[in-house]
């Protein structure tokens, strides 16, 4: 039971469900209609002694020069500034499509240095660029970290992770990004995952309910789609578009392997051939022992450290389960589980009986 249990939590299953209708909007994106990604550097103050160590991270005492000078500020010459309270960080948003000017965004501020938290902090003025290197939003406010932490001398205590925070409605847009809904008389669908059958499906829907002629698949992932020329007429088209229920194609059968977790995700669609699976684990324990050589009194010998390495070996008997052809996911863990089948073994024995053909899924190693 124990061993089932611990199959149950680190190899997650997910069961077999009958193929049901999802909207349109849930199986396809309109093109030209996506997220466009920001990014800025800037500057964090009033930290409690936690910024970066400044001989260590010297960017972070350019850029607090270089924004005092922008405020009329000059240093004098040869001063070392010796900053505790200032953490050099990295802000990225996401600017959805249709965003005015004056529209709030959210933010992630992220350390790049070596500061040991942000907890508390104050980001200043920071210009938000986009791929084409202009300015489209502008961050300032103070950070939120979903985290804790206390040191001392010897000990430290630290509740998740301090050196990433997030500002609520922190930016604000400062231009527009433009675009054009579609071209001409017609608008063009993207399918997420490219298929034949859920893209002639969708067509189907389309023409059902707008009449014939209105959508054409170009191919197993883009559908053009005629559309009003009328913008308040268009808008109201998509609406109803994207609210269309289609029946998206049976997932094809595939395995995922983590190899750093152990986990192994495999959907209903995974079938076997007849197979025989034989499993069994060989552990291999190397101990090694310093004893001293204590020479005799009087012998004029030196005493020395010798090592005693002792070697077991141990190979546990292997179980032989015969796999018949057509399987159920459910009666595969079943028998993986009645030969001791960790996750780790599980995702040996995967790969060979994929390498034998009697495993009818793609596997995906992660």
């Amino acid at each position: 039971m124990r061993r089932c249990a611990a199959w149950l939590m680190t190899a997650v299953m997910m069961l077999a469900l009958p193929a049901q209708a999802e909207r349109l909007k849930d199986l396809s994106s309109i093109q030209g209609v996506r997220q466009n990604q920001l990014l800025g550097n800037g500057l964090v103050v009033g930290l409690d002694g936690s910024g970066d160590q400044t001989s260590q991270t010297p960017f972070t005492v350019q850029s607090v020069v270089a924004m005092l000078q922008q405020m009329g500020v000059s240093l004098p010459q040869g001063v070392t500034l010796q900053l505790k309270n200032v953490a050099a960080v990295m802000v990225t948003a996401s600017l959805p499509p249709f965003a005015q000017p004056g529209q709030l965004l959210d933010i992630t501020v992220s350390s790049m240095g070596n500061a040991k938290s942000l907890r508390g902090g104050t980001l200043l003025m920071t210009p938000l660029k986009g791929a084409d290197g202009q300015i489209y939003a502008m961050a300032q406010g103070s950070l939120l970290v979903g985290g804790v932490g206390a040191a001392a001398p010897g000990a430290s205590v630290q509740v998740n992770h301090l050196c990433v925070g997030r500002i609520s409605s922190g930016a604000t847009v400062e231009r527009a990004v433009g675009g054009v809904l579609g071209q001409a008389d017609s608008i063009i669908l993207e399918l997420n995952d490219s298929d034949f059958v859920t893209a002639s499906r969708a067509v189907e829907a389309i023409n059902l309910r707008f009449g014939s002629g209105t959508a054409a698949a170009r191919d197993g992932r883009v559908i053009r789609v005629r559309a009003p020329a009328d913008s308040d007429e268009r808008v109201a088209f998509l609406g109803t578009l994207q609210s269309l229920d289609v029946t998206p194609a049976q997932m094809s059968a595939k395995v995922i392997l983590n190899a750093r977790t152990g986990s192994v995700v495999m959907n209903q669609s995974v079938m076997l051939d007849s197979c025989a699976v034989s499993h069994g684990n060989l552990s291999v324990v190397i101990n090694t022992e310093l004893q001293v050589s204590q020479p005799a009194g009087r012998s004029g010998g030196v005493t020395v450290v010798v090592p005693s390495t002792q070697i077991d070996i141990k190979k546990d008997p292997g179980q032989v389960v015969l796999l018949k052809a057509g399987t159920s996911l459910a009666e595969v863990v079943k028998a993986l589980n009645a030969i001791g089948a960790t996750p780790q073994d599980l995702l040996a024995i995967l790969q060979a009986m994929k390498a034998a053909g009697s495993l009818r899924a793609e596997l995906e190693i992660i």
